[in-house]
């Protein structure tokens, strides 16, 4: 990669790291600290604010990715940056969930990762893309891995109001990083895709659907898990850094060997299939061991490597299927699942929760994860990256 194409890779992925953080830093603390607030009690209403974020952003990812088409990406990026900054300052002064759930429909109403995404098809050569966006599927879980170590630190120290505060100042940082740092992707035409060649490619909805299941579990998995180490390990959230870093450090040296044998043999399928097994594995694992700490343990280093590797492989993926002039759209789509699946985690984890038993909430990401594992079993085998087919792109 040239210098620019790691410019704009790095300091694009660090932006799509940035909103992440804005979803992920409140998932370990946020179902405790809402006890602390007149409305609390509900946990729909907890579920509803953990999950918001990423209903707003699924109304907003195809039409803000249209409008960097028509109006640059730099601009809509900005202005997302702009909406995130200010929905984290509503969410920071909140004294009630409701609060709560308004700054974060603020925060994700920016929906700019399809225009992140499309930037980087901008501003990377054909056989260099796959690594860019695997820059930002990285991105996602290193993101995911410091806040579920960080956020309880942090809620010890400055507090949810100061959490909130602290991504809205981080979001003004990321817009002088977009104006100033990432360079100016070069002007590339190609003749236009028609929107339902996107909609109907089976093996773009295959990725699709995967990215829904994929979220929706980790959501809904958040609502449960921080409330379990405090019941059943006794461990205070505060403490949860204990078991959360040595998890995830642990996970993504796992994981680095199955992605390095998936590129280097083309077995991204196998490896792709296996990591959804596991997932599946630990959905079930926790709706019958959830009261057992050190199962809860294993299974959390298990998941974590499960979501390392699909959360790594997806969106390049996405960017090696799709047309090369419907990128954008692809991962418009794309991203819009993420966020409705982010969404559904949220809200009907929440919802389980509170009319069920908590363990219920494993059985219905089991069965989603099953119906996941039925797909990607069927899906072409995804050959590696071979220097012909790579000029053949060019």
């Amino acid at each position: 990669m040239s210098r620019q194409e790691i410019s704009a890779s790095t300091s694009l992925a660090s932006i799509f790291a940035l909103r992440m953080l804005g979803l992920f830093l409140i998932l370990p603390v946020f179902a405790i600290h809402a006890k602390t607030l007149p409305d609390g009690d509900n946990a729909s209403l907890i579920g509803l604010a953990m999950g918001i974020y990423g209903l707003s952003q699924a109304f907003g990812q195809i039409p803000f990715g249209i409008a960097s088409d028509k109006f640059g990406r730099k601009r809509i990026i900005v202005i997302g940056l702009l909406l995130f900054a200010i929905g984290a300052f509503v969410a920071a002064s909140a004294s009630t969930v409701v609060g709560v759930i308004i700054g974060r429909a603020i925060q994700g109403a920016g929906a700019i990762s399809a225009a992140i995404t499309a930037l980087i098809a901008d501003s990377t050569r054909e056989e260099h893309r796959t690594k860019a966006m695997a820059m930002v599927g990285g991105s996602i879980g290193l993101t995911f891995a410091f806040s579920l170590v960080a956020a309880p630190l942090l809620y010890q120290s400055i507090g949810m109001g100061g959490i909130f505060a602290m991504t809205g100042v981080l979001a003004l940082v990321g817009i002088a990083v977009v104006v100033f740092v990432t360079p100016d992707a070069p002007a590339v035409r190609h003749a236009p895709v028609p929107f339902s060649v996107i909609l109907k490619n089976r093996e773009l909805m295959r990725l699709n659907y995967g990215v829904f299941a994929l979220h929706m579990t980790q959501m809904a998995m958040f609502v449960v898990v921080p409330s379990a180490l405090v019941q059943y390990a006794d461990l205070p959230v505060a403490a949860h850094w204990k078991v959360y870093l040595p998890v995830m450090f642990a996970s993504f040296i796992a994981m680095l060997p199955a992605i390095f044998i998936g590129e280097k043999f083309g077995k991204m399928k196998q490896v792709f299939v296996v990591a959804i097994a596991l997932l599946l594995l630990v959905e079930l694992g926790l709706w019958q061991y959830l009261q057992s700490p050190v199962m809860l343990v294993i299974l959390l280093f298990v998941f974590f490597i499960a979501f390392n590797i699909l959360e790594a492989c997806q969106p390049s993926l996405v960017s090696r299927i799709a047309p090369p002039a419907a990128k954008g759209a692809a991962l418009g789509v794309y991203n819009t699942l993420q966020a409705i699946g982010l969404f559904c985690g949220g809200a009907l984890g929440g919802w389980i929760k509170q009319h069920m038993a908590a363990s219920s909430v494993f059985v219905v990401s089991a069965v989603l994860t099953a119906i996941w594992l039925l797909i990607a079993v069927n899906m072409p085998n995804i050959p590696k990256r071979s220097k012909a087919a790579v000029g053949a792109e060019a």
